[in-house]
């Protein structure tokens, strides 16, 4: 696969997790096609292997968010800037600690988000209570599924 392709395949990933963060839009499925295409385009057994573990965490993640509660982000005020904000902090904190950085930094983008918009730091982490039980643990478990799916792609690209 050259080195257009894969730069195509790396735009795909990173809209898919973009639209984790947008209700309506199926950004998990965006990225599990990408690896599938890229899979597909490059046959060999270390490609197969992301896919396969891309399938298999997604089908746990899946699980993960059926055992969870529902969306109801809109009721507790969620914003798509808490969104922005959120997907930010989760997307550095994947980089700069490795993979389990994605929570805190998911937790702190909500967090910065509020006490932006609302001025007080207690107020901001009511209002993280509020999202997380409303609906962020879900989105959550979503996103970091499909930034280790792009972890383990990038690692396949880079040594493979």
């Amino acid at each position: 696969m050259g080195a257009w392709e894969l730069l195509l395949v790396g735009l795909v990933i990173l809209l898919g997790l973009c639209g984790v963060l947008v209700p309506g839009v199926p950004g998990s499925w965006l990225v599990w096609s990408a690896v599938l295409w890229w899979a597909l385009k490059d046959p060999d057994p270390v490609s197969w292997a992301v896919l396969v573990g891309a399938t298999v965490a997604l089908f746990l993640s899946q699980v993960v968010r059926w055992a969870l509660p529902p969306r109801r982000l809109r009721v507790s005020g969620a914003t798509r800037h808490m969104a922005v904000y959120a997907g930010t902090g989760a997307f550095l904190g994947f980089f700069l600690v490795p993979v389990l950085g994605a929570v805190p930094g998911f937790i702190a983008g909500i967090y910065y988000a509020e006490r932006l918009r609302l001025g007080r730091p207690d107020a901001a982490r009511a209002s993280l209570r509020e999202t997380m039980r409303a609906g962020g643990s879900s989105i959550l478990a979503e996103l970091f599924t499909c930034l280790l799916i792009m972890g383990a792609w990038l690692g396949a690209v880079w040594w493979g």
